[in-house]
């Protein structure tokens, strides 16, 4: 028995809107996919000799692929590590190291750090892409010399006949031969999740698997123009998920390195002509000036808080294939499910038996025990289904009970075929009901004779053989249709099976109506999703009736609250088109969904200014999954698919992704909180740097005193708040709201430096420890600001930085590595006064630029 109806394919093509199988040529241009005439294909129905296969050989015509991915492990690491800033990085190392205090050379860790994220997070990525592979069987038996051979699939060529069996890969694409039962699995192609009975000159597609029957082949497709292997192509392709903290990071990175060669040349030059600076001396602060422009700190917390968020989910079954994506689902606003192995398990289970309404009162006679005749027809039904393993019996099963045969006598049952699609329970000649009871109950015995025949199966084939009143039947099966439901039907007769003919006078007895298992989890994790706002869209191959049911069974409404707007996909304009990109925004179901179009529908989803998230699990997913915003697998998902999707819910459990929503959420509002502190050091260096060129004034820090600063104001502040808790809401606008508190805050510090600098001794020790105390003081009112909302954690961070600045200033051996002097009094009078108004207009600032910040959408 098969799960539920298999489809039946149409001649000579699968599915017509499949562009693999639209006029494409197969081999040497002869013929093309699905269209060889019954002449044709009785040229080819003896196979190849060995002769014509080696001929074909060397006109290149093997089914051999480039299995290379577009990312070698030299462009991943070229890609690492030349870059503008590394250069930049590197050279100012090697300067320090060369020229300077070794002491001043700290900064350089931060730069190996971020290399070697960047190049492990790279290469797991290639890892994945190359292990990618549609098609996994290694070899075929294929017809040459008039011999059956087993041929590794590689070396297959045009026009090769090939046999096919039970559980075989199709290897390539072409047209049957010769069938004997044979049906195709071509979920992995349309997402139809029955299997598909084929004749002899109908298209079988590379990829797709046997679930039933025998056959022959004939190779028409091969090498990289046959499907499997363009969807392997498409899938390989490099490509990196996209993230709005790390793009405006690198927006950031783009503009200063256009602005810093000019500010290098610029700062170099004056600080030789600034003083009695000796030209070593000028390279160093040229270094100081250099690193505190560049935020690769902001860089490194960014990849360490994708990379823990990763391990945190990992240790809840969700597996992050690139870090970056733990940020996307956050921001994501449409979210488009595959139906099979996201809203429904995959399996089937039983739903009710409707019997026969006329039959409620008993009119044949059964075995004592069994009091009506629904019952015993229950009881027949439990019997016929109790040796069956498949998906479908085990769906009847939950619908009746269990029980051994009510009958003494010896029954000869006929297993299902998926040929004839029924199966059947004989009685033996003669067998009477003795011991039965009467029909009103009443005890009397009654020896009217049994059914001698009883069959289950598909309600078309068995209804059309019906006999009598068969309307309530066909109205059931009808609106278990109607409903996306499967139905099998329970028939008897008083004559027996000839020869594997049904007999003509079948009665319904009952009708069992199956339904997809809907993940338990489904609808709880579709209202969470509902009331964040985002929109669900349920993209499937299968009927759109079907999809529907479910969806509504799920909850799923159209916008407003009115019924769900369904379509089939078969009725779409193409792909690009502006009608299908309005059928993409105003439909909420889709069903008989292509491969291409599932991809089309995430593009024009994308092109009206969606962030787009897709889950799936076969590989007629793969190319939608890799092109959304943010892919998602299912634990079971195939090979090909896990490979190109960026996220993959291991245990299968779709209320995984609410929680990483909260990582996605937490990552957004805190990278933010933080950016803030690093584009502020990135906004004052710069100033400071272009202030002391044009008035040849000495740079006020060396490299370790800005080391100092950060340590307590930026770098280890940062990386507690960063990995805090924090449940706030996605809210566009990530770069400018960070820059409406840097920039202005960067003026601040940056005047309030040069002011206690200039004052107490512009290229002193002094005038240094002046600047590093009066700028230590202002940053710290922004980091207070910042670790908002306040609690225990937060409070005692900050007073631990704060105390922490202080200790470094008491401490001699401390003070003495970062050059510092104590001040005198005047000095710290200075220092205070400096300090403490920077303070009040950094608070006074962020308090301004709120407004904007909290109106931007």
């Amino acid at each position: 028995m098969s799960t539920g109806q298999p489809a039946r394919s149409s001649t000579p093509t699968i599915d017509q809107t499949v562009d693999a199988r639209q006029g494409r040529s197969a081999g040497n241009g002869s013929s093309t996919l699905g269209m060889l005439s019954e002449d044709e294909l009785a040229q080819f129905q003896d196979g190849l000799t060995q002769e014509e296969v080696d001929r074909r050989r060397a006109h290149g015509e093997s089914n051999e692929v480039d299995d290379s991915t577009s990312r070698p492990v030299s462009a991943i690491l070229r890609s690492n590590l030349f870059t503008i800033f590394n250069g930049i990085l590197f050279v100012c190392v090697a300067a320090v190291l060369a020229l300077g205090d070794w002491r001043d050379a700290v900064f350089g860790f931060v730069l190996v750090f971020n290399l070697g994220i960047g190049i492990l997070s790279e290469l797991r990525s290639k890892k994945a892409l190359d292990s990618l592979a549609v098609l996994q069987a290694p070899t075929s038996e294929a017809l040459r010399d008039g011999t059956w051979v087993e041929v590794d699939n590689a070396q297959l060529v045009t026009h090769d006949v090939i046999r096919v069996k039970l559980g075989d890969q199709i290897p390539a694409d072409g047209q049957a031969l010769e069938v004997k039962g044979l049906e195709i699995d071509e979920s992995a192609l349309t997402g139809e999740s029955r299997s598909v009975r084929k004749s002899r000159g109908d298209a079988m597609m590379s990829g797709t698997a046997v679930v039933a029957g025998t056959g022959k082949m004939l190779v028409e497709v091969i090498g990289a123009d046959a499907w499997a292997q363009k969807i392997t192509a498409e899938a390989r392709k490099f490509s990196k998920v996209h993230s709005e903290i790390q793009d405006s990071i690198n927006r950031i990175l783009k503009w200063i390195t256009i602005v810093l060669p000019w500010i290098i040349a610029l700062l170099l030059w004056s600080q030789m002509r600034a003083g009695d600076n000796s030209w070593r001396t000028a390279i160093i602060f040229t270094v100081a000036g250099v690193v505190g422009m560049i935020p690769q700190g902001l860089v490194l917390l960014t990849s360490m808080n994708f990379g823990l968020a990763a391990a945190i989910l990992a240790r809840r079954g969700v597996l992050i294939q690139e870090l970056p994506a733990v940020e996307v689902l956050a921001r994501v606003d449409v979210l488009c499910l595959d139906k099979t192995g996201t809203l429904t398990t995959g399996d089937i289970r039983g739903r009710e038996v409707i019997p026969n309404p006329g039959r409620s009162v008993q009119t044949l006679a059964f075995p004592k025990g069994s009091s009506s005749f629904d019952a015993a027809s229950r009881a027949i039904l439990a019997a016929m289904v109790a040796d069956e393993a498949n998906a479908t019996a085990v769906a009847v099963a939950q619908l009746v009970p269990d029980g051994a045969l009510p009958f003494t006598d010896s029954a000869h049952l006929t297993p299902f075929s998926s040929v004839r699609k029924w199966s059947a329970l004989e009685f033996t000649d003669g067998a009477k009901a003795e011991e039965g009871t009467d029909p009103g109950g009443t005890g009397a015995t009654s020896s009217q004779p049994l059914p001698q025949t009883w069959v289950m199966g598909a309600p078309e084939i068995l209804l059309a053989n019906a006999a009598g009143d068969t309307a309530w039947a066909k109205d059931a099966v009808a609106q278990a249709g109607d409903a996306g439901r499967r139905s099998v039907c329970l028939s008897f007769s008083m004559e027996a099976l000839v020869e594997d003919v049904l007999p003509q006078d079948l009665t319904p007895a009952l009708v069992a109506i199956l339904e997809e298992d809907v993940r338990p989890d489904a609808k709880e994790t579709l209202d969470y999703f509902r009331q964040q706002g985002v929109t669900i869209k349920v993209i499937s191959g299968d009927a759109p009736k079907t999809v529907t049911s479910i969806a509504s069974d799920l909850g799923l409404e159209h916008e407003g609250g009115s019924d769900l707007v369904a379509l089939d996909a078969r009725t779409l304009s193409e792909v690009g088109t502006p009608e299908f990109e309005a059928a993409a925004l105003e439909t909420d179901v889709f069903g008989r969904v292509t491969p291409e179009q599932k991809r089309g529908l995430v593009h024009a989803l994308q092109h009206a200014g969606h962030t787009v998230a897709m889950t799936g699990d076969g590989v007629n997913d793969a190319l939608a999954l890799k092109d959304a915003d943010l892919g998602i697998a299912m634990g079971n998902a195939a090979p090909a698919t896990k490979a190109v999707s960026r996220l993959v819910l291991v245990n299968g459990k779709f209320s995984d992704l609410p929680g990483v929503v909260a990582e996605g959420r937490r990552i957004i509002a805190n990278m933010e909180r933080v950016s803030a502190l690093f584009l502020s050091k990135t906004t004052y260096a710069m100033l400071l740097a272009v202030v002391v060129a044009i008035f040849g004034w000495s740079y006020p820090f060396l490299p370790r005193q800005l080391t100092y600063i950060s340590a307590f104001t930026i770098g280890t502040p940062a990386f507690f708040l960063a990995l805090g808790p924090n449940g706030r809401r996605y809210r566009p606008g990530f770069l400018k709201r960070t820059l409406l508190v840097a920039v202005p805050t960067g003026v601040i510090l940056a005047a309030a430096t040069l002011t206690s600098y200039l004052t107490l001794g512009q290229g002193t020790e002094l005038g240094q420890t002046a600047a590093t105390i009066s700028l230590m003081i202002g940053a710290m009112a922004l980091l207070i600001i910042l670790a908002r909302p306040w609690n225990w954690l937060r409070i005692t961070l900050v007073v631990l930085m704060i105390s922490g600045a202080i200790v470094g200033m008491l401490v001699p051996v401390v003070r003495d590595f970062f050059a510092l002097t104590p001040p005198t009094g005047h000095g710290w009078r200075t220092i205070l006064l400096a300090g403490g108004v920077a303070a009040i207009l950094i608070v006074s600032s962020y308090l301004i630029t709120s407004r904007w910040r909290d109106t931007e959408k």
